[in-house]
Parts: structure tokens; sequence; C-alpha cells
């Protein structure tokens, strides 16, 4: 799995001019499902998100976490986080979870997510054509890979 997460003062997503979900304060998160992902990647992924400490303590250093300040998610599903552009300009997609692989995990990310929240997060709608506003805060963006843990 991959996950972009950017830390917004707000983000929203629309699906046919429908916000479906949107946060103040919080993470904007962009999951991209691959095909050899599981349960321990989820696992993972969900506990770093939460417990990841990018958000300024009084100090203005990046201590504090979601656990910390009680901000909010809005999580994106994005299979083009898998795209392949080593060939050609056309990226392929081949490394994607399929969508009967990755909605399961997609949903599975969502319950995890609102356990270690304790709280439900905010989502886009897998596969459709969404538009995502967001104001980055600082800004702070950072690529996170299961299967390269640094």
């Amino acid at each position: 799995m991959r996950a972009v997460i950017q830390r917004v003062t707000q983000a929203s997503c629309s699906v046919n001019d429908t916000i479906t979900g949107s946060v103040e304060n919080g993470l904007l998160v962009l999951l991209g499902i691959e095909e050899t992902d599981g349960q321990e990647d989820l696992e993972w992924l969900a506990a770093k998100i939460f417990n990841i400490r990018i958000f300024s303590d009084e100090h203005g250093l990046m201590n504090k976490s979601l656990a910390d300040t009680g901000g909010n998610i809005l999580l994106i599903s994005q299979f083009t986080l898998f795209a392949s552009t080593k060939k050609g300009n056309r990226p392929g997609f081949t490394r994607a979870a399929r969508p009967d692989q990755a909605v399961p995990l997609y949903e599975a990310m969502i319950r995890q997510l609102n356990i270690l929240m304790n709280k439900p997060i905010q989502t886009g709608i897998f596969g459709a054509d969404m538009k995502i506003s967001l104001i980055n805060d600082g800004p702070v963006t950072l690529l996170i890979d299961t299967k390269n843990k640094e």
C-alpha cells in the first residue's frame, strides 16, 4: 500500500457536485492498493497514519499526531499511486489491485481508521470521478509505502 499524507487545514471530496467527505485540521490521505497487499500492510499503515507526528506542538515542532490533536481524516482511494512510467509516456497500472481485491481492503482501512480514531473518518467514493479540494498546511506532504518502510 502507498499513501500520500497531506496535513491540511481544510479538505473536501465531491462527486457529481455533491460533497462526500470533508475535514478541517487533519489529514488528507490518498491511498493506493497494490495487488500484493494484505491485512498486515493495512494494519501497519493505519497505525502509521494515526500516530505519525506531523502536527505542531506549542514550540512549532512537528511533535503531535492525530492521536494528540483530535484531528480528522479524509481518505481517498487512488489507484494511480501505482502508476508505472518506466516505458513510454502513458502510465501503466498493472501493479494496482483490481477492484475485487482493492474494495475490501479500502473498506477495511476505513474500519481500522474509524477504530483508531474512535470516530468516523470522511471518505470519497471508490472508483468515482472525484474532485478533491484542499488547503495544504505547511505544506506538509509525505509518501509512505508499506513495501519500503523507511
